[in-house]
């Protein structure tokens, strides 16, 4: 079985002068109303279309997943229907010890078996496409039995809490300055560091630990986005975020001045040598990409040629690829929108930013020794982490501001009771929830569990965290409330 993915810039680069005219490919994808990044199934002998697996990722896509979630899920599928084969089953002839032995094989028998959280992904959509085959009736009845209760026999029976890793104040230092910046222990200049763009990394990591933004959402930021070009200095900014936020969940986004005057310093000092390096490159592409003629900062939109023909995108709800192909013309050619970009001239992607964020941990272990290193944690740091201590030290510092300083855990906890009932609006947990999107504060109650550690904040206040000498998570809280005053 063959798996491919709708891609419309593939279609028009690799079809010019050969029997199917792009056009006319574009126009029926179109008719048939086919995302780009949709997974299609061809048998390898044929090469026509694998029913129905091809038409349940159609229904996935019409339900509005997006590209990188529908990737992940047709390898979880060509994973099971595979193992199917081997075993002289198909999908519609599936038996429940076939699916029993997958889940054991996944689980336990295969060389490196997975965890739960895996297995449990890989079991929710394995119980959702029987789901849909029994729906549309192509399949009697579902061939697993549900449980007692209605709920996934596949499922994992350990349930596992959020993974919450944080940093102190000096672990985020030494990631920043010693594991992105390629300095050494004692802030000095580490003539043996061979590194690429220490500025931009060590500006990503001060833009997502003072807004809490997930990787997706700073690594994807555009120039006009943070304004640098209008506003005075010593100002924050806000924007939103929707379009490359998890779920789609719009919020809006304060960037504090520290982290605008770092990523300042990148765009002054190493983002011109990157830009001209690669606008012979970008001009090769100029029918792929963007082209932005006209900014409108005042309602938050880029108006410019895509795809032949003049359009109009709002900010906030441009995807993550078309902000990827999104540059402007200057004198000196074509340029790129995004804030975070690398040698192709283009915004770096995950898999950049995973080897970035690798690279940094390697130069962190080769100094642990150095009696300037802080402590590390067993496994390397996550982007993500630094979104926890954002989440986790905000929260810290707004309860700290509501009741001040508590003599005992008993008494914080009934603090947290409290304010769920009788301060909604100025709730430190509602708040924290707001400003990193989650779907629920439930989500959010995770981090209060951590906030009583006496491991985390017993040496500093939380006005002492800062990333800049400007820059305060009390600057930043303040400003939270004060906007919630406005709401």
């Amino acid at each position: 079985m063959f798996l491919s993915f709708v891609d419309r810039q593939l279609v028009r680069k690799h079809l010019d002068g050969r029997a199917a005219e792009p056009v006319k490919v574009d126009r029926l994808l179109d008719y048939r109303a086919i995302p780009d990044g949709m997974p299609i199934f061809l048998d390898e002998a044929s090469m026509r279309p694998v029913e129905p697996l091809c038409s349940w990722f159609r229904h996935l896509a019409y339900e509005g997943k997006d590209g990188k979630t529908l990737r992940e899920y047709a390898y979880i599928a060509r994973r099971f229907v595979h193992f199917l084969q081997s075993r002289s089953r198909d999908l519609l002839a599936v038996t429940e010890s076939d699916v029993m032995a997958y889940h054991v094989l996944r689980t336990s028998v295969q060389p490196k078996p997975i965890g739960d959280a895996a297995w449990g992904k890989e079991a929710q959509l394995i119980n959702q496409l029987f789901e849909w085959l029994v729906t549309r009736g192509h399949l009697a009845h579902r061939p697993l039995r549900l449980t007692r209760k209605g709920g996934n026999p596949l499922a994992p029976r350990m349930r596992r809490g959020m993974d919450i890793r944080h940093m102190t104040l000096s672990q985020y230092r030494y990631f920043r300055d010693v594991g992105l910046g390629g300095q050494l222990p004692d802030s000095k200049a580490n003539k043996m560091f061979r590194g690429q763009a220490p500025l931009r990394n060590r500006a990503a990591a001060d833009l997502a630990l003072c807004t809490g933004m997930r990787a997706q959402e700073w690594s994807t930021v555009l120039l006009p986005e943070l304004g640098l070009e209008r506003r005075r200095h010593g100002e924050g900014v806000e924007f939103p975020v929707q379009a490359c936020a998890k779920y789609g969940k719009y919020r809006e986004i304060f960037v504090p001045t520290g982290a605008l005057d770092a990523v300042e310093n990148f765009l002054l000092l190493e983002r011109p040598d990157l830009v001209a390096a690669s606008a012979k490159t970008l001009a090769g592409r100029y029918r792929e990409l963007f082209v932005v003629d006209q900014i409108d900062h005042e309602v938050g939109k880029l108006h410019g040629i895509f795809e032949g023909r003049r359009r109009t995108f709002v900010i906030s709800a441009m995807g993550p690829e078309l902000r990827r192909i999104t540059v402007r013309e200057t004198d000196d050619g074509l340029e790129s929108l995004a804030v975070f970009i690398g040698h192709g001239g283009q915004m770096l992607g995950a898999s950049a930013w995973y080897r970035i964020r690798c690279e940094a941990w390697q130069r962190m272990l080769g100094h642990a020794s150095d009696p300037h290193s802080p402590l590390l944690p067993r496994k390397r740091w996550k982007w993500h982490d630094i979104r926890h201590t954002f989440a986790l030290r905000l929260l810290c510092y707004l309860e700290q501001q509501m009741d001040g300083e508590e003599p005992d855990a008993v008494a914080r906890r009934r603090r947290h009771l409290a304010y769920l009932g009788g301060h909604i609006m100025h709730n430190p947990l509602l708040t924290v929830s707001r400003r990193l999107g989650h779907s629920t504060p439930a989500t959010t109650f995770a981090y209060l569990e951590y906030s009583d550690d006496p491991m985390n904040a017993v040496d500093e206040t939380f006005r002492e965290w800062m990333v800049r000498e400007e820059d305060t998570y009390a600057d930043i809280a303040d400003r939270m409330l004060t906007s919630g005053e406005r709401r």
